[in-house]
């Protein structure tokens, strides 16, 4: 047992390593300003920087709304597949795992060429101004549309996870017995025992959307990761400051999720 725990620490130390000393290169890099010393000036300028808070509040939006989408496309089909669609479950994991197989490169190619396609044969069409709305630069529906897409792996796997742990048809039978509808069912039955799983999704799905650079710079548009490469050829120690805080802001959230999620579990225990 002791050779076990002390295999368990080293690599736990090893790990620990792994991420936190790129981390602290990173920081040194932002602060220690040769022949000045420390100073922290590249955070001081974040916000005051063009672009930043423009690029941070549509990732922001863009996340609130793939988390809606993707919620409201997946839960519905989990639990349905746990009522009596289990035989769709290997069809539905296959289409979830896609994402996966279809590098990005492709996936992007894909859409802008559907893009592309639109104005070209469907310019006399009630659809060529749907085609317009979707792209539109203060807030881009097709990279909704796209990370939906991108986000389906890990929504299906969370939401799987917590629907394994919880018996969904005596739920929704009890629900049901009681004179509840369907919808009604689902939301104040089974939806109050998945708050876990939801928020494993959604956090998910906010980190993709916040990181996710190749199909919003192939597409043209400029959240907040694009910003950050953007910047980072003419102002480097700024750009690694404002990954840093990106990075340090997403590790809390974990934390706090993860509190969240025990704190959860022990008040349905009890």
């Amino acid at each position: 047992m002791a050779r076990l725990s002390l295999w368990r620490w080293g690599v736990l130390g090893l790990a620990g390593l792994y991420f936190l000393v790129p981390l602290a290169a990173s920081v040194v890099f932002t602060v220690d300003v040769p022949g000045r010393g420390l100073n922290f000036d590249a955070y001081t300028r974040i916000f005051a920087t063009d672009g930043f808070l423009t690029s941070l509040l549509l990732s922001l939006q863009l996340a609130a709304a793939t988390i809606a989408v993707v919620l409201l496309l997946m839960v519905p089909a989990t639990v349905a597949l746990r009522l009596g669609a289990a035989r769709l479950r290997p069809v539905v994991e296959v289409v979830c795992s896609l994402p996966l197989v279809v590098p990005p490169i492709a996936f992007v190619a894909g859409i802008g060429t559907v893009l592309k396609w639109g104005p070209e044969h469907l310019s006399r069409t009630p659809l060529f101004q749907t085609f317009v709305a979707i792209q539109n630069p203060d807030f881009p529906v097709v990279l909704v549309l796209a990370y939906v897409v991108m986000a389906l792996p890990f929504v299906y796997r969370a939401l799987d996870a917590g629907l394994r742990g919880v018996d969904v048809r005596t739920l929704v039978e009890a629900a049901r017995s009681c004179g509840a509808g369907w919808p009604q069912a689902l939301v104040r039955a089974v939806l109050p025992n998945l708050r876990g799983a939801l928020l494993n999704a959604s956090f998910l799905t906010f980190a993709l959307v916040l990181g996710e650079f190749t199909v919003a710079q192939l597409l043209g548009f400029r959240p907040f990761a694009v910003w950050i490469v953007n910047v980072s050829g003419s102002q480097a120690q700024l750009s690694v400051a404002v990954s840093v805080l990106s990075l340090l802001v997403t590790w809390v959230l974990l934390l706090v999720l993860a509190g969240f999620g025990g704190r959860t579990h022990k008040d349905s225990r009890s």
